[in-house]
């Protein structure tokens, strides 16, 4: 048997002596099914459903193809991930799909640079999640009297989550009671997320100095495979 690696050495021999060069890897906005229209995407691909771990890529496109501009490492639910449209709230798992990012927060100021509608936390802002109020899945300041406080987030309580995050479209627009509530891209916090999906601090405030309104950026969460791809969204 021939060793590994002369193996591998004659196969590059040969292809430099035919002219011929590895293949570029395609870019992975190209092998999805759907951007969101878009000029700019976020793509979060976590290994498979159980999984409370990936990476966060953000890609420009230019012409017929995607340029990426930056990757991090990135967390999930302490659960996992699971389709966005069956998901049940309480869960602790990040929903996959396709979703705009209505607007940026946070308890610090914008990063320099920011060009996203970005709105400042203050004492009395909350993400209320109560399913039995007007206000379900919405920012509440100050909280509404209908929106109960221990169904809602005190965002100002969450000092480094919160340092600086993106509102992820997940059942904003036409809320379903029970769907879920209040999820975001956000930095970091001790661990996984409780459905959100999170990045370094570093990371977040590049996104943020990056993400254009008029490129209408949007975030794609899935799988490397499976019913949940992120090929599928």
């Amino acid at each position: 048997m021939r060793p590994v690696l002369a193996t591998a050495v004659a196969l590059v021999t040969s292809a430099a002596l035919l002219g011929t060069a590895p293949a570029e890897p395609v870019p992975l906005p190209l092998e999805m099914a759907r951007t969101g229209g878009g000029d700019q995407l976020i793509t979060a691909v976590a290994p498979d459903t159980g999984s409370t771990t990936g990476t966060v890529t953000w890609w420009d496109r230019q012409g017929d193809t995607w340029v990426e501009a930056g990757s991090a490492p990135a967390r999930f639910g302490a659960k996992g991930l699971v389709e966005g449209d069956s998901r049940e709230q309480g869960t602790n798992t990040t929903p996959t799909g396709l979703y705009d990012l209505p607007y940026a927060f946070g308890i610090e100021p914008a990063p320099d640079g920011t060009a996203y509608p970005h709105r400042a936390v203050r004492q009395d802002s909350w993400w209320c999640q109560d399913n039995d109020s007007r206000d379900y899945n919405r920012w509440s300041e100050p909280r509404a009297a209908d929106c109960r406080a221990g169904h809602a987030e005190h965002l100002i309580s969450y000092g480094t989550q919160y340092a600086h995050a993106l509102v992820i479209g997940f059942n904003y627009h036409e809320p379903v009671r029970g769907r879920g509530a209040g999820i975001f891209l956000h930095v970091n916090g001790s661990g996984p997320t409780a459905g959100c999906v999170s990045v370094p601090n570093e990371a977040m405030r590049a996104i943020l100095a990056w993400v254009e309104p008029a490129a209408r950026p949007h975030i794609a969460i899935g799988t490397e495979g499976g019913a949940t791809a992120i090929t599928r969204s």
